[in-house]
Parts: C-alpha cells; structure tokens; sequence
C-alpha cells in the first residue's frame, strides 16, 4: 500500500511530457514535511536547517577577508514555493527556481581582516531577514553525492544586524544598523556572494544527508 507521500509521486512519469511540471506540483504538496521529516523514507526535518560552519575567504581592492559564521539555523523552507522545475536527464542534474515570501538566518560570527596592513578580529552573533527573494538551485550527481550551486536571483528587502563590530558600543551598534539596513542595495555585490555560499552550503546539507536515502525510483516511474 503507497503511503501519502508516495501518492503525491506516483502520477509522475519520466517518459510524460508534463513531468517536469509533476515534480514540481509534488514538491510543492510535500512542504508540509520539511519541519518534521518523513522517517520511513529517511528523509530529515530540515526547517530550519542547521550549518556547523560556513567559511568565505574573499579579497576585495587587495582587502582581503575571511568571514566564518558557525552554528547557523536557517528558516522559511516550509513557506517557499517551487516556481520552476528542469530536468537534464543527459547531464544527470535538475535545475529549480524557489520563491521564500521570508527567509530567516542566525548564527555567530569570527571576522579576520586586512586593511593597510592592520589586523582586524571581530566575533559575535548576528541575524539576516530576506523578504520577496527567490534563487535557482543546480543539483547534479557527483559518484554517490551530489554537487549544489545555488545563485540568488532576486531580493525585494533585507534585515541585518552584526552584533560586536564597534566592540559593544551599543549606540554606535545601532546607528551601523540602520545605515547597513538603509544602503544594502548599492553594497549587494559583495552580500550576494555570502549569500550564495550561505544557500548552496544548506542545500548541499539538505541533499547530501536529508535526502541521500529518498527511495524517488521506487515511485517514480517510467
């Protein structure tokens, strides 16, 4: 006997050519899983989704930097939705685009810098809202794992607030806030780049261990 989820499945057939608009439906119908997982097919809850450590080592105009942000918990998959779905049989991968009405992500943070020749350290914690943002996902089979690209498309407004870069001086905190918060948009070149590697970092999680035990051929057929 198919289990609900399995029935959400089973209308898809790779050799239909509507099935790359199935497994898009079906995505989309099995939101409701993300927080608490589905046990029998080895699927983990995986909202929000927890990244022990995102590391990005950048030099922009000869400044370089290396931001680490650990303990990361990242919100909003039950609420996003599946707006497109390719399937590229011939290169092994699938290609989707996601909308998130709100992602949410918090974690702490070590920042190292070099400017001038001055050392810069700085730790704390630190918090991101992104709202009306939507981003393309590219999984493609690598051996037994799975290699994941994740590029944001677009963001109608952000929140962010870095705790610790004046070193606790709460007023100044909050003035840095609000200019970050008020001026991301010219600055978003050097935010995408953290945000794609915040992103691909979760859905390599997701897909590497959430997923790695998904039985997809036992109802999806030909």
């Amino acid at each position: 006997m198919q289990s609900s989820q399995e029935r959400i499945f089973a209308a898809c057939k790779k050799t239909s050519p509507d099935f790359d608009g199935c497994i898009k439906r079906a995505f989309n119908k099995v939101r409701p899983y993300f927080k608490i997982g589905i046990p029998e097919m080895g699927v983990a809850p995986f909202d929000p989704h927890f990244a022990r450590e995102v590391k990005q080592v950048r030099a922009i105009n000869g400044v370089g930097y290396t931001l680490t942000l650990n303990d990361v918990f990242e919100r909003g998959w039950s609420n996003s939705v599946v707006t497109k779905y390719k399937t590229d049989w011939e290169n092994q991968r699938i290609i989707y685009s996601q909308y998130f009405p709100e992602k949410w992500l918090n974690g702490d943070y070590e920042f190292k810098g070099d400017a001038f020749g001055l050392g810069v350290l700085r730790s704390g914690r630190w918090n991101m809202t992104l709202r009306d943002y939507s981003q393309t996902t590219r999984i493609k089979r690598n051996g037994t794992g799975v290699d994941v690209h994740v590029e944001v498309d677009h963001i109608g407004d952000m929140e962010i607030h870095v705790g610790n870069l004046v070193r606790g001086n709460g007023i100044l905190e909050r003035m840095l806030d609000r200019l970050i918060n008020a001026t991301w948009k010219p600055g978003f070149a050097v935010i995408r780049p953290l945000i794609n590697d915040l992103v691909s970092t979760a859905f390599t999680d997701i897909w590497s261990h959430s997923f790695k035990d998904f039985p997809l051929d036992n109802f999806i057929r030909d």
